[in-house]
């Protein structure tokens, strides 16, 4: 489990989870579940049309998902389900059409949908920390004025927030997180690291910086302990991160009846 060649899937691991426990916690908080569902298969097509001309993957990554985020935000304004759910079965489509196109093999497949965290290479570790890096800079600077956004986009508007802008930002933040968590633990189950480790500390921390602190904890935890099943077992990575971060969340919010039970005189 700590080999040598182990090193690259912590370390990947890690800067994914804390990227998505930290924009994760505000797509709970903005109720974007379902953008953070669509947008990773936007990156699965940018991934499937990398192999196809024979590009980077992780930068066919980033570009489908930012296009995915952007799209989502100049459209879905005022039927944000709608072009969501367009959004969503246009990516697969493209997604299937360009492994067709590609010839690629099955696993390769596998990987793409499920994640392959052993396969990842120290070039795609730099990679993956430079976009951290980035993201993480970003999430700083809009740190607040996105909290005043998630709590009511009618204050944040009457504090001159630009609302809709910081709303493509906040989209841009979610693509990047797709992008980097898709290596690892693959297209259709990136979605659960970013909301159930967020809404588990949502639901037990009180005040943001508790729950971004939590959150961020809880999906390493996730991702650390699914690494070690993935190793151990030889399943999919995806399958135990998808297990994993649903059994954060009903404990927690088991936790949390527990302890309102006991408030009660």
């Amino acid at each position: 489990m700590f080999e040598p060649f182990m090193v690259n899937a912590w370390l990947a691991g890690t800067l994914v989870a804390v990227v998505s426990g930290a924009v994760g916690l505000f797509v709970v908080e903005r109720h974007r579940a379902f953008a953070a569902h669509a947008i990773p298969n936007g990156a699965f097509a940018g991934a499937a049309g990398a192999t196809l001309v024979g590009a980077s993957s992780l930068l066919g990554l980033v570009v489908f998902a930012v296009a995915a985020a952007l799209g989502v935000a100049a459209l879905g304004r005022r039927r944000n389900d709608v072009v969501t759910a367009l959004a969503l079965v246009t990516m697969l489509a493209l997604g299937a059409a360009f492994l067709a196109a590609s010839g690629a093999y099955e696993p390769a497949i596998d990987a793409l949908l499920f994640g392959e965290v052993l396969g990842v290479s120290r070039g795609e570790v730099v990679a993956l920390a430079l976009l951290v890096v980035g993201a993480g800079a970003v999430l700083v600077l809009v740190f607040r004025p996105l909290l005043y956004a998630s709590l009511s986009e009618e204050v944040a508007a009457a504090r001159g927030v630009a609302v809709r802008a910081l709303d493509a930002t906040f989209l841009v933040l979610v693509a990047i997180t797709a992008a980097l968590a898709v290596p690892v633990v693959g297209a259709l189950l990136t979605f659960a690291l970013t909301v159930g480790p967020p809404a588990a500390a949502r639901t037990l921390a009180r005040g943001p910086g508790r729950a971004l602190a939590l959150a961020a904890a809880l999906s390493l935890a996730c991702v650390w302990a699914a690494i070690a099943s993935a190793y151990l077992s030889g399943w999919p990575i995806g399958f135990f991160v998808g297990a994993y971060a649903a059994v954060e969340y009903v404990a927690a919010r088991a936790a949390s009846a527990w302890r309102e039970g006991r408030a009660r005189p």
